[in-house]
Parts: C-alpha cells; structure tokens; sequence
C-alpha cells in the first residue's frame, strides 16, 4: 500500500500537469450528488470516472447531471463510465483501476441499496454498529483491487468509517485514507447554533473544533442532546475562543432533514469537501482543515489538517486545540453508545448492550467478536435475519 506522502506527491505532480482524476464507486444518491458538485467546479483540468452495475442506471444519472450543470454554465469537466463492474469481484475492480489511475476514489457503494440502514437500527437499539459488517463488505474488496495495481489514489470511504477502516487496518489490509460523513454533518449545525447565540450573522467565521464518533453525531442532530456525555468541543469567532452551553448549543443542532436520498446531500457535500480542500490547499500552497471519520485507519472522527505551505505537502490529525490521546478517549466513549466495544486485530467487538438488544427486538444471536474472515456471513446474517424480515413487516 502506498503511504499517503506518496500519494500527494503523485497528486501534486497530477495538479501541476492540470490532469486530475476523481473516480466514483457507485453512482447512487451519494455518488450521483458527488458527480454534480465535481461538475460544479467548472474545473477543466478534473476527469471523473464513474464506475457501476448498471450501464442504463447510470448513463441516465450521468446525463441529467452534466446537462443540469451545462445549462448553469458549470460543465468543463469530463465524464467517463464504466459499467457492469461486480463490486464483489476485486478482479474486476483492480482493472477499471489500472485503465484510468484515478487521483481520489471515492467509494459510495452500498451492499443493500435503497435503504438507510439507520432506519431500522435507531428505532430498535440506538445504535448504528451493528452495520458494520455490511458496511465494510465492499470497501474490503476495493482495498484488496488497489493491491493488485499498488495505486496511488487517496481512498475516501462513505460508509461507517469510524469502525470500518480501523478493522481494515488492525487486520493488516490496505485501507481507506479517509472517511466522509459524521463530524462533516454536524459542524455545519454547531456552526449556525452558535452564531444565533452569539447574535451575529455571519456564521461562516464561526470555528469549530471537535472530535466524536457516529453515535453522536446521530443523537444531536435528530435529538438536540449528547446521552449524558461531555464533547470535546471548542467555538471560535473571528480567531477567539467563545464560551457557549454545550447544551444550549446541541438543543439548537436538532434541525429537521429528510429522511429519504435527499439525506444524502450531507455525505455527497462530505467528500466533495475533501477532495477540494486537499486540491485547493495544494494548489493554493496554503492550509485547510476537514473532519473525517476513520481518518489514518483511528476508532472514530476527527480533525484533519492538510498543509502545503512549504516544500512538502504534510497531512494528519490537527492536534493543535486537542491532545491526541483526549481525541481517542472521546471517540472511544461516543462509539462504545453505537455498539462498538472495541476494534483490534482484526476483529469487530460489539458491546454486550448492543448484543441483548438485537436478541430482545429481533431474536437473533449475534457474535461478540466478528473477526475478518467472518464479515461476510455475519453479513448475510444481518441481511437475511434482521433487514428482510423487517422491511417485509
């Protein structure tokens, strides 16, 4: 596996010769959302390859998308398909690869599409963990097709990030970079949150450092609270430190959203702001900051800095406001409220809470650990015992 210096020095080779490529895995909701705002650009030197099942599926959402964004003006980019690819046939995957040598690639497939996983989860238990499985079940095959072609792409994954790419990790596989999502859904309504308490109208030099798992960002967002757990959350305006209510602000992050595909304009919104910031920062020689979830392969979400203002293009955790030691503890406490008691040598650990509570409203008993070798048939399990049974209801 390349490590990251590796790929951004190839990107920034890539920036300089005004030839980078952004490659889409899965053109559903996410992915499809992702294409518009990439077009949006209006970036002429940016290729995008949108790699899928279904040929008819995705010419359609492919054309609605540059014809939308070529009727505003916004269409310099170019697009390219490549169709019929199995997502469970790494094989198949390593070539589409090989064929385009995609700068980002971005991975938005979902093993059961057409379905907010949450939908049943958070009613049930309050917790999301229990995807897991189904959540890293494509992910692990596209990590295995950047093997074979030893890529230099930056990897963005889409779907719960806070466990699933620290599971590839622990179990000595290539995995993502980043995650999208999460953190990126929330800091936009801490944001308004504290600018309306501040009494001031131009939220965007309001500043926000935080780090925390999925779970919370779920419960504050529908909720407005934190189940009782202290964040590691610190406001700024204009450079400053402001001292607000953690609770008054949270209680004003519970802004109503859709539940259906157009949810999903927060996760596409996720990884465009990744891929550009990365792009702009080196473009730029400057320095930008992002939240991800899963970020170097660590149990939940955190900040991330990308700096290119010297000689060398370096990114990590941003450690400047918190240590990393308190950002682990944080995520560890959030996700341990998902259901996730620990990820470790390759092995997913759920909490015993979670467990009774998937045998007491589903009846299904399900492993404490799920090591690697076992994520597909605990898959199947969660597929064919807890979602089909439940949306046949």
């Amino acid at each position: 596996m390349k490590d990251l210096k590796e790929k951004l020095s190839a990107l920034e080779e890539h920036i300089t010769e005004n030839s980078i490529t952004v490659m889409i895995m899965g053109l559903g909701s996410v992915g499809t959302y992702l294409l518009d705002y990439l077009l949006s650009r209006n970036d002429e030197a940016l290729k995008i390859v949108v790699v899928g099942r279904s040929a008819e599926k995705m010419e359609s959402n492919v054309n609605i998308v540059r014809i939308g964004a070529l009727i505003r003006g916004l269409n310099k980019s170019h697009v390219t398909m490549e169709s019929n690819v199995d997502f469970n046939n790494a094989a198949q995957m390593a070539e589409v690869i090989k064929k385009h040598e995609p700068d980002f690639i971005v991975n938005s497939s979902r093993v059961y599409s057409g379905l907010k996983y949450g939908s049943i989860s958070w009613t049930n238990l309050r917790a999301y963990g229990i995807w897991s499985p189904l959540s890293i079940k494509y992910i692990k095959n596209l990590m295995e097709a950047i093997s074979m072609v030893d890529s230099k792409a930056i990897i963005i994954n889409t779907s719960y990030s806070d466990a699933v790419i620290p599971w590839l990790k622990t179990a000595g596989k290539n995995y993502p970079d980043f995650g999208s999502g999460n953190l990126n859904h929330l800091v936009p309504r801490i944001k308004y949150a504290a600018a309306t308490m501040m009494g001031i109208e131009d939220f965007w030099n309001v500043d926000v450092m935080l780090a925390t798992a999925h779970f919370h960002d779920v419960v504050i967002s529908k909720e407005g609270h934190t189940e009782g757990m202290e964040q590691l959350l610190k406001i700024f305006y204009e450079g400053k430190e402001v001292q607000l209510d953690q609770k008054a602000v949270f209680e004003r992050c519970k802004i109503a959203m859709p539940v259906d595909g157009k949810r999903n304009i927060m996760n596409a919104s996720s990884n465009y702001d990744i891929i550009c910031k990365i792009i702009d920062a080196i473009r730029g020689k400057s320095v930008k900051r992002f939240f991800s979830p899963g970020a170097f392969g660590e149990i939940g979400g955190y900040p991330v800095i990308i700096d290119a203002s010297g000689n060398n293009v370096e990114m990590g955790i941003d450690t400047s406001v918190f240590s990393m030691e308190d950002m682990r503890k944080a995520n560890r406490k959030s996700i341990a409220f998902d259901g996730i008691e620990n990820v470790e040598g390759g092995r997913l650990i759920y909490t015993d809470s979670l467990l009774n509570k998937v045998k007491d409203r589903f009846g299904v008993c399900l492993p404490k650990e799920v090591p690697f070798g076992q994520i597909d048939s605990v898959a199947e399990i969660l597929i064919n015992e807890i979602i089909k049974p439940t949306i046949q209801q």
